[in-house]
């Protein structure tokens, strides 16, 4: 029992919608990580296709939660934060990383998709996110919230290797060791996530196969299994092929079934794949 490990998952909560702690818990879950939540939001649905969304902020429970935790001499193996509300929330997220100092801090600095910041996000914000960045031992943004970090414009054309490097390396030099961005195209005509761990000057791509359907949720996926992995043994590479596998599989699987695409991929069909014991070797040096 006292190799079992314990990470504290600052994120939001949808009721309906797999995104967030809602994917986060069943995945660390099935790989024997117990999750314990420390919500940001609480909403009744994600926010991308079901109209009108009740949201309740949580700001005020997060540093309520943390001194109950410390009082009770409750310890935590990683603090793994994703989307915030407000700035205030990176405050917070700055405290429970502080109180917990040996413990892995992982940032998914969630601020936009597709060349386009969230609305929920402006410039302060942003900035403060780059503070939690600096912080953290390691990210997991997607290329958008690679260039709002690097405060530099989205690539509107595929990336060459070199290109990729650059990026990587610019997002460590901020402070984390460990940089992973997904879904980036190369210039070689791969689709890829790509990581670099700056401890040993070591690049990583594990390339995938896109589907033409964009669900939500898959970057919580793929951020928590790598977190998973890591905490579990794992190199970067190993951790990196893991999460890209299993979210390939979840994707093709919601494919083929034509589920709506609003409602994310269909995770409870998905989740033995993640239980097996496996050998993960789909990957290569960038």
């Amino acid at each position: 029992m006292s190799d079992l490990k314990r990470v504290a998952a600052i994120h939001d909560l949808s009721g309906v919608g797999r995104c967030s702690l809602s994917v986060i818990f069943p995945t660390l879950s099935v790989m024997g990580i117990q999750v314990c939540a420390v919500p940001t939001a609480l909403l009744s649905t994600h926010t991308n296709g079901f109209g009108d969304v009740v949201l309740k902020d949580m700001t005020d429970y997060i540093p309520e939660a943390l001194r109950h935790y410390i009082s009770a001499e409750i310890g935590f193996d990683c603090v793994y934060s994703g989307f915030l509300a407000s700035q205030e929330q990176v405050s917070h997220c700055l405290e429970f990383m502080d109180s917990f100092k040996n413990a892995l801090r992982v940032v998914d600095p969630v601020m936009g998709d597709g060349g386009k910041r969230y609305r929920t996000y402006d410039d302060a914000l942003c900035r403060r996110m780059g503070e939690l960045v600096a912080a953290a031992d390691i990210i997991t943004p997607n290329l958008t919230e690679a260039s709002i970090l690097l405060d530099m414009p989205y690539p509107n054309a595929p990336l060459t290797v070199g290109e990729i490097k650059k990026t990587l390396v610019k997002l460590s030099a901020k402070g984390p060791k460990t940089v992973v961005i997904t879904s980036v195209v190369t210039a070689d005509g791969e689709i890829c996530n790509v990581g670099y761990d700056s401890e040993h000057n070591a690049f990583w791509r594990v390339p995938y196969e896109a589907i033409p359907k964009s669900y939500p949720g898959t970057g919580d996926i793929f951020a928590s299994i790598l977190t998973g992995g890591i905490l579990l043994g794992d190199s970067l590479p190993i951790a990196m092929t893991r999460a890209t596998a299993f979210c390939e599989y979840a994707i093709k699987t919601t494919f083929g079934y034509g589920a709506p695409a609003r409602e994310g991929v269909m995770l409870e069909k998905c989740l033995p794949m993640l239980a097996e014991k496996q050998s993960f070797t789909e990957y290569r040096q960038l």
